[in-house]
């Protein structure tokens, strides 16, 4: 069962698409103070258990979100424990974006309300800190890629949800960006957040999370602590490569960053 410390628990949980098992009984859980990595190559199912988590898709097994199952609550509860921050947004409308990041408060308010003044600093602090404020005006459709995706973090953390879960969330965002998330993740983490976080490098997966989930065809491989779970032998047998300690570059923040 879920409880304060583990407010993300998975058992068993499959998900079938079409006539294709695209995750076949993952269990593992997630607990607040630390970020998990879900890993594995394309088409492993890291998108597809992470919309299963997010309540978006339908599932086998059990999913138990802040001790209740994820399927039992109404979107309203749902969306107040837990923020989903997709690849792609499908948002068309030439919404501002300070408007795209108030959706975030929904189900703080209600019916038509206005937003209330704690509204209105949850949303400012969350446009701080995804680096997002200075677009407020700006219209969503005419952003970048890169931009669109800080303004989704935004409007996840302007919910205050307790578990965040982002799927490739540094996939467009150029090496500032990325070291700037990677600090604010391990920032929500250190408040309290329970992070789930799909990545493609293993490098950022070894060096900014706790916690790893490995995927091939769907299927759990290993879960644990992250050095433990991207090993050489893990890492061949999965992606077909072999494994080269301090192969990749390595960045850190500027002092005119921080």
């Amino acid at each position: 069962m879920a409880d304060d410390a583990v407010p993300l628990v998975a058992s068993e949980v499959a998900v079938t698409l079409g006539e294709r098992r695209a995750v076949a009984g993952v269990s593992f859980q997630a607990e607040v103070c630390t970020i998990t990595a879900v890993l594995g190559p394309n088409g492993a199912g890291k998108t597809t258990l992470l919309r299963a988590l997010a309540g978006i898709v339908a599932h086998d097994g059990r999913v138990e979100l802040c001790g209740s199952k994820i399927g039992a609550l109404d979107p309203r509860e749902r969306s107040k424990r837990l923020a989903f921050v997709p690849q792609r947004s499908q948002l068309a409308s030439r919404l501002p974006v300070y408007t795209v990041v108030s959706h975030g408060r929904f189900a703080h308010r209600g019916g038509l309300s206005r937003l209330s003044p704690a509204d209105r600093q949850a949303i400012d602090t969350a446009m701080v800190r995804a680096d997002v404020a200075h677009l407020a005006a700006r219209e969503f459709p005419e952003l970048s890629h890169g931009e669109q995706r800080r303004v989704l973090l935004a409007r996840a953390l302007a919910t205050e949800a307790r578990v965040l879960l982002l799927d490739e969330p540094t996939a467009s965002l150029d090496i500032p960006h990325a070291l700037a998330l990677f600090a604010t993740l391990r920032a929500l983490a250190e408040d309290g957040r329970c992070i789930v976080v799909v990545l493609h490098q293993l490098d950022d997966a070894l060096r900014y999370t706790d916690r790893a989930l490995l995927l091939h065809g769907g299927r759990q491989v290993a879960f644990g602590r992250s050095a433990d779970v991207i090993t050489a032998g893990n890492v061949e047998g999965v992606y077909g490569v072999q494994l080269i300690t301090g192969g990749a570059l390595g960045f850190r923040l500027g002092r005119s960053a921080r």
